[in-house]
Order: structure tokens, then sequence, then C-alpha cells
């Protein structure tokens, strides 16, 4: 398929890359309202740099890859299908639900697919946990615990505004990663109760280049409550830039056979942990995986395993055989209404009813992947 991207920001680098781990498409084109950068990604990956108008109407170009900053995500996913063309966005699908029940109207409408960002659930650690789960290895799932803890961004972020503005905060930053990967683990979830807290009304930048200056935090940023599953398990969540130093794990589920530990959802691996019963933890590796094997360095030089856009190659593979992709629309709305219930349900201190509930994405065998992958 050829595909068009809208955005040249420092994940493009990624989606530009990933076609050459996945052989269903090919960039062709790319655009930004800042031109030099589409122009500098251009050169750089040998594409057609173009203005976010002309991309759109391009004819050769069957499908937007949206990697526009948040806000302009519902913007440019609607004139994406009214051009007649798919759109993979990166996350969050919209700022709020109402925005994306728009989005999900216009999709059906015109019969075209939606996809969304994250799909690192579809890497090693999310489905080999998924396995285990479902080859009952520590019975059936009851309860369980996330934690995103940290004390935010202005410490490191060059320019951490948006981090503590509506459509922000820790739940749609991060948790989005957390309530995708729950949700390919157990289903849909029902229920949310929530509370929410801010330390400080200001934060003071530390970082460069505008170290001193301040912030103004216009979101909540601590989040804590329970979800409950169409399943019955509930999950107690803690969310918050207001904690210097923790040592909770990311996600555990309780099972009625046993407990297991799973690793950070915003990467594709990671050792999980499972005990049964009473016994001592046993380390389930996932790295000999096709989506597991170390393949690109981190940030700070460690090589671990990125094979960001699966997801789409998987949205490809469904368009042509007419089934439902992985990272569904019907996911993402759903993950969307799940971060805004977050927070109504904390403003409003009363229980927030989910009203979407999305098929659970099917599991992604290694024969799938080896069919995907170049």
């Amino acid at each position: 398929m050829r595909v068009g991207i809208i955005g040249c920001g420092n994940i493009s680098e990624t989606y530009f890359d990933c076609q050459n781990i996945y052989n269903n498409f090919n960039v062709i084109a790319c655009a930004d309202i800042d031109t030099d950068a589409a122009k500098k990604s251009a050169e750089k990956f040998n594409v057609k740099a173009q203005s976010v108008e002309d991309l759109l109407s391009n004819s050769e170009i069957d499908l937007i890859i949206n990697l526009t900053i948040p806000s302009a995500h519902k913007e440019v996913i609607i004139n994406s299908l009214k051009a007649g063309k798919h759109c993979f966005s990166e996350k969050p699908l919209a700022m709020n639900f109402d925005e994306g029940k728009e989005i999900y109207e216009l999709s059906k409408k015109q019969q075209l697919y939606v996809g969304c960002a994250p799909d690192t659930f579809l890497g090693a650690a999310g489905q080999k946990a998924r396995q285990l789960l479902e080859n009952n290895e520590i019975g059936e799932v009851v309860l369980g615990t996330f934690n995103i803890m940290s004390h935010g961004m202005e410490h490191w972020h060059p320019n951490p505004d948006f981090f503590f503005k509506p459509g922000a905060g820790p739940v749609f930053d991060l948790g989005v990663y957390y309530l995708t990967q729950l949700v390919n683990l157990l289903g849909p979830i029902k229920t949310i109760s929530s509370i929410s807290g801010t330390a400080t009304p200001e934060r003071i930048i530390t970082s460069q280049p505008r170290s001193g200056e301040k912030i103004k935090v216009e979101t909540p940023t601590t989040l804590m409550g329970t979800l409950e599953f169409q399943n019955n398990a509930k999950i107690q969540f803690f969310c918050s830039w207001d904690v210097w130093k923790h040592k909770h794990s990311t996600i555990e589920l309780y099972g009625l056979d046993g407990s297991m530990i799973i690793p950070d959802p915003n990467f594709f691996s990671g050792d999980i942990l499972v005990s049964k019963k009473e016994e001592d933890w046993q380390k389930v590796n996932n790295d000999k995986m096709l989506l597991g094997v170390p393949n690109k360095a981190d940030n700070d030089g460690t090589i671990i395993a990125n094979y960001r856009g699966i997801g789409l190659a998987d949205m490809i593979d469904a368009i042509k055989n007419k089934r439902q992709a992985r990272c569904s629309l019907d996911l993402a709305i759903h993950v969307l209404e799940i971060m805004e219930g977050i927070l109504t349900s904390s403003k409003n201190r009363q229980m927030y009813n989910l009203t979407t509930q999305p098929i659970q994405p099917k599991f992604l065998s290694e024969e799938e992947i080896k069919y995907l992958k170049s």
C-alpha cells in the first residue's frame, strides 16, 4: 500500500524506518506545516515533500500516517477520510471522546479504516502474557494493579508545557499504553471509579534552555482509582507525576491460581514474572520471539526491541482481507473513553459507566508476524 506521512517530527523516523521491517507498505510522500521539516525528511528518506493539502489530494496515496501533535489528530484523520484515504494515527486518537465519536461516525460512513497507536501490546511481552493467561497459567484473573509514577518532565524535556495541559497529564500521555495492554489481556472495561489531585499549581522548568521558567498546571497530575472489566476483574491504578521515587512494578495481575508481573507496556519486550500460588517467581523471557529480538538503540544506547509499525502493517493486511485490525478504531475509541472517563469520574466524584465495548484484539501469532515481516 502506498502511504503518506503528515507530521515530520521525531517519531516520523520510526515510521519511515518501519517500512523496511514490514513488507506491505511503502512511504512515498510526506508533509508538515513546517515545510523545512518536510523537505529534510523527504531528502533523508528519498520521498516527495508536499504540502498537507497536496498530500491529501494525492491520488497515488491510499493511506495517511498521522504523526501530528495530539490537538491536530482529529482534524487530520477527518480530512484523510474526506479525501477517501485510510488513516493510522499516533496516540491518542483525539483530545476527547466527542471528537472520537465524530471520527468513528465518518469512518463507518466512508467505509474506511482508522487505526491508532499504541501497537506495543502486539509485541513479544504483550502476546506472551496473553498466551500465558489463555493457557490458564495463573487461573482466572480477578484483581490487579498498574502504576505510572514519576516527577513529570520539566527536569529533562526542553519544552514540557504541553504535558500539563488538558489532553495530556499522566493518563493521556502514558496511561494509554497501560490501558491498551490491559484491554489486550483482559478484554474491555465497564466501569471506572477515580479521584484526582494536583500537588502544585505551577511547575518550575529545570531543563535547558528554559530553566527557571514557570508552567501553569491545567490538568490533574495524580489520578487514582479502580477499573472494573466486563469479565469482573478489578484493577487498581495509580498514575502520578507527583512522585520522586517508588518501588511499585508496572502491571501486576492476580489470578485464582497465581500472579503475574508484566513489563512496561511502552516497550515491545521484557521479562514476565509468573508465580503459581505460593511458589517463587519464575522468569519468562521473550527476547527470542519475532517482535522481541533487540534491534534498535534506545536513548541511553541500550539495544532494545522496537517494532513500532506492526499495528499499521496489521491494519493494511486487515484492509486487504476485510477483517478487523488489532489496533482498531473500536479499540482506540474505547481507550479514549476510558481515559476521559477516569478524569470525568474524578471530577464528578461518581462512577463512570463505559458506553463502548470493543471485541478483545485477536492474539497475534508468530506465523502471522512472519507473513508481515520483510
